[in-house]
C-alpha cells in the first residue's frame, strides 16, 4: 500500500495572540513571530515538506514580508481570521468584516486566492455554524475548524471524524475536522498543539498509524511559538498556562521525528481542492 499523505498545517500567530488577550492590547507584547516562523520554515525545508499556513490577518498586515517568504517556499496560504477572537463571541457582521479584511490582505500580498480557513481556538461550534455560510459567500472552499471532541472552548463531540461536505448557504464547503483517535467510544485529540507536547511521541506515532491504517489522512497542526521555548512567560489563568508552556523544549525534536515518520502535504492537496 502507498503511504497515506497527511495534512500538515500551521496556525501562524505570535505567542501572545492565542491567550485571549484582546487584539487592541497586542502592541504591548514582544513580537517574535518572524524569528519563530523562519525557524519553522527552515525545519520544513530540511524535511522537504510543504504545509498549509493559516495566517492571522493581523500578522499579515504587520509582516507582509513573512507572508511572501512562506508563499515563495511553496507553502499554501490560508486564513486564520483577523483578531483571533472566538467566533461564537462575535456578531455575524463583525465576523464577516474581519474575514473579508483578512482574506483580502493575504490575497493582495501573495497574488493568489485563499481557499482554506481555520477558526481561532477551533471556535466553529454548534453556536457558530452560521460562520460556514459566511465563509462560503467569501469564496472559501474548505474549512478545518470543527473538532469532534468536547473542550471548554471548542468542539462538537459527535461531528464526523473524516473530511466531509457541508452546506454553506448556496455554497458547499469541505470540512476537514481536527483528527482524533476513538478510544472506548470517545474521541481522543491527537492532532497537535498542546496534545503533541503532552502525550509521549510514541503515542502520537501509534495514533497516526491507526488512523492511516484505516485509510484516512491525519490533519496535524503546530504554532510557530511552540518552536520558541524562550518566548516570554506571563501570568495567565492556570488552565491556560499549564498547556501553553508545557514541554515547549521538546516540540522541535518531536516535529522533526514526525516529518521523518510520515508523509505530509498542504491541506488543499490532501483534499484535492483547487
Amino acid at each position: 500500500m502507498q503511504p497515506i499523505t497527511n495534512a500538515l498545517t500551521i496556525d501562524f500567530e505570535d505567542w501572545y495572540q492565542g491567550l485571549e488577550i484582546p487584539h487592541t492590547e497586542w502592541a504591548g507584547y514582544e513580537d517574535r513571530v518572524v524569528q519563530a516562523g523562519r525557524r519553522l520554515l527552515s525545519i520544513l525545508e530540511e524535511a522537504g515538506t510543504r504545509a498549509t499556513f493559516f495566517i492571522l490577518g493581523y500578522v499579515a498586515e504587520q509582516h507582509p514580508e513573512m507572508v511572501r517568504e512562506i508563499a515563495a517556499a511553496g507553502h499554501e496560504i490560508g486564513t486564520h481570521g483577523y483578531s483571533h477572537t472566538l467566533i461564537y463571541r462575535q456578531a455575524p457582521d463583525l465576523f464577516r468584516g474581519e474575514m473579508d479584511r483578512a482574506i483580502k490582505s493575504l490575497e493582495d500580498i501573495t497574488g493568489k486566492r485563499v481557499l482554506g480557513h481555520r477558526a481561532p481556538f477551533f471556535s466553529i461550534t454548534r453556536d457558530s455554524l452560521w460562520a460556514l455560510e459566511v465563509l462560503g459567500e467569501l469564496g472559501i472552499r474548505y474549512d478545518s475548524s470543527i473538532f469532534p471532541v468536547l473542550n471548554y472552548r471548542y468542539g462538537i463531540a459527535d461531528a464526523p471524524r473524516w473530511p466531509y461536505q457541508v452546506a454553506a448557504g448556496r455554497q458547499q464547503l469541505m470540512e476537514f475536522p481536527i483528527s482524533t483517535l476513538q478510544v472506548l467510544g470517545r474521541n481522543l485529540p491527537i492532532a497537535g498543539g498542546a496534545y503533541f507536547r503532552i502525550f509521549p511521541y510514541a503515542f502520537t506515532r501509534r495514533a497516526f498509524r491507526s488512523v492511516n491504517g484505516k485509510g484516512h489522512p491525519v490533519v496535524f497542526y503546530v504554532h510557530p511559538w511552540e518552536l520558541d521555548p524562550e518566548h516570554p512567560r506571563i501570568r495567565l489563568p492556570r488552565r491556560i498556562s499549564l498547556t501553553h508552556y508545557f514541554n515547549l523544549q521538546k516540540t522541535e525534536d518531536r516535529l522533526r521525528r514526525l516529518l521523518r515518520d510520515f508523509s505530509f502535504a498542504p491541506m488543499k492537496e490532501v483534499l484535492g481542492v483547487s
